[in-house]
């Protein structure tokens, strides 16, 4: 109750400004939650194992597989995966126009919001040394105005006042910085782990291409080669072959 308490009065004789950063802080709060729900989920993947999987479908030319990979999860590194299997073509350039794509639509929803905590940590701030001003103008107005008894209990409440803002609004803006830096490499692992699948992806599929070109062309090159193959000498010249019967 004791601790309670002097919260109540450390809020209390911060001033009017102590409320607007209550607000803030409690809009910090609400996005900092629901970032880190969405976030989890995506970071929650393990992208490394299921580029391993993915190439290794593609390798044994198991599209179908990869593909039943890739809808396993919505994080944006299957995203990836799945538009890059649904391009009919082993170009790497339209394969990495597509995982481009496909990473953008999938990471631009993971970073709502995100910028907004560092405006938030700035108007704490900001708050708080409004809230620092308003309370060394009501002290240094009190002394000039008041009667020399109570001129120190004035100026003993406007220098609290203004202590208090200041300490409120620096309470609230360094966690929310240390959470946006938080989130932030969060979202940097998980576009890492896109740029990876698009990556080593499009060169599997490229190779896989590559190979199934390759023996394709060997058996026609085959077939080729026996159709233009010289007959043999009797067969070529049966007229040959009957005059050396005659004699």
């Amino acid at each position: 109750m004791t601790d309670f308490s002097t919260v109540a009065t450390f809020f209390k004789e911060g001033g009017i400004f102590m409320y607007f950063m209550l607000a803030t802080a409690v809009v910090v709060i609400a996005i900092s939650v629901e970032r880190f729900i969405v976030l989890g989920r995506a970071a929650g993947l393990n992208g490394r194992k299921l580029v391993d999987d993915i190439v290794r479908c593609v390798g044994r030319r198991d599209i179908a597989g990869a593909r039943k990979l890739s809808r396993l999860s919505n994080a944006p590194a299957a995203q990836v995966a799945a538009a890059m299997l649904q391009v009919n073509d082993a170009d790497l350039l339209r394969l990495q126009a597509a995982a481009d794509d496909a990473a953008t639509l999938a990471l631009s929803p993971l970073s709502r919001r995100v910028p907004h905590l560092n405006v938030l940590a700035n108007v704490s701030t900001l708050l708080g040394l409004l809230g620092t001003i308003s309370g060394l103008i009501t002290a240094f107005s009190a002394v000039g105005a008041a009667d020399p008894a109570q001129r120190s209990a004035f100026m003993a409440a406007g220098i609290s006042t203004a202590l208090n803002a200041t300490a409120f609004g620096l309470i609230i803006a360094i966690p929310t910085l240390l959470i946006q830096g938080h989130l932030v490499g969060m979202l940097e692992r998980i576009a890492e782990q896109a740029d990876e699948m698009s990556i080593r992806l499009a060169h599997a599929l490229a190779e896989g291409a590559a190979e199934g070109a390759a023996a394709q062309v060997l058996p026609m090159h085959g077939q080729r080669v026996a159709g233009n193959a010289p007959m043999p000498m009797s067969a070529s010249r049966p007229g040959m072959a009957a005059q050396g019967g005659g004699q």
